[in-house]
């Protein structure tokens, strides 16, 4: 059954656009992740200034391996450091969530 994993990341304020370039440039890097889903970058549309990575896997095994990867280690490695000197993240934090099958069509 499929999870989601989530990483809530508090934006510095003017920093959001930067870490919408971070991603881009990361862009299909968890693609080739055993069970991996899907990835979206949510940027918010209101006074809030946390953006969500959402990420969709076939079960917390293959999440966790990831999670545990050179290639994570890698992405993230100095991820909160900016060209300026100012982080881009005040804060994350990771929210999991397991879908409920509402229709019955699931496994």
């Amino acid at each position: 059954m499929t999870i989601v994993r989530i990483n809530a990341i508090q934006v510095s304020e003017g920093k959001g656009e930067e870490l919408a370039r971070r991603f881009a440039a990361r862009a299909g890097a968890v693609d080739q992740a055993q069970g991996f889903e899907g990835f979206e970058l949510l940027r918010p549309t209101d006074e809030r200034d946390t953006w969500l990575v959402l990420t969709r896997w076939r079960d917390q095994e293959s999440f966790e391996n990831w999670v545990s990867s050179p290639a994570f280690a890698h992405g993230h490695r100095g991820a909160n450091a900016s060209a300026d000197g100012a982080p881009v993240a005040a804060h994350s934090e990771l929210w999991s969530y397991d879908i409920v099958d509402l229709t019955g069509t699931g496994p």
